[in-house]
């Protein structure tokens, strides 16, 4: 009997571990999340299935966020039609939103509100990227900002992926 009462505090612990979001890694199925978009439409992760995501972290201080931001959505919107669904996620250090609704509205990629999983920048570092495949693979994860050329290499294979 002591041993039943001893090890009911470690089973009492086991639940709550198995609830922790799982941290996203590299070649492994990316943890589910939620987005919540300017107009409070949410998207989770299993809706997104069979397309190709990318989450992007920026924020309005940050020079290569600002720079990244426009290449992001031009590429979002010529490849939108085969698949690529590009989020941009405005961290809460940047300017409140309703400061910068106008421009955000102006983009063709959602801009997301809030996001609950365990995404977020990277080493507190903007930008940062996560790209999850088709399969719901995770394929990148990393602080500092895209160029077409990255892009190139990385997206196309993804989109050409058929599940």
């Amino acid at each position: 009997m002591t041993k039943q009462l001893a090890a009911l505090p470690l089973a009492a612990l086991l639940p709550a571990a198995a609830a922790a979001p799982k941290k996203p890694i590299i070649g492994q199925l990316a943890p589910d999340f939620s987005l919540k978009l300017l107009d409070d439409t949410v998207i989770i992760s299993a809706d997104l299935r069979g397309r190709v995501v990318m989450l992007n972290f920026w924020a309005t201080w940050c020079v290569p966020c600002r720079t990244e931001l426009p290449l992001l959505n031009t590429y979002h919107k010529l490849r939108k039609d085969v698949g690529l669904s590009v989020y941009a996620i405005t961290t809460e250090d940047s300017v409140p939103l309703y400061k910068l609704k106008k421009f955000l509205t102006a983009l063709d990629m959602p801009s997301v509100r809030s996001v609950k999983g365990p995404y977020g920048p990277i080493g507190g570092s903007v930008p940062t990227n996560f790209v999850i495949g088709r399969d719901g693979t995770l394929h990148y994860a990393k602080a500092g900002a895209f160029e077409l050329d990255d892009l190139n290499r990385l997206l196309p294979p993804l989109l050409n992926q058929r599940v």
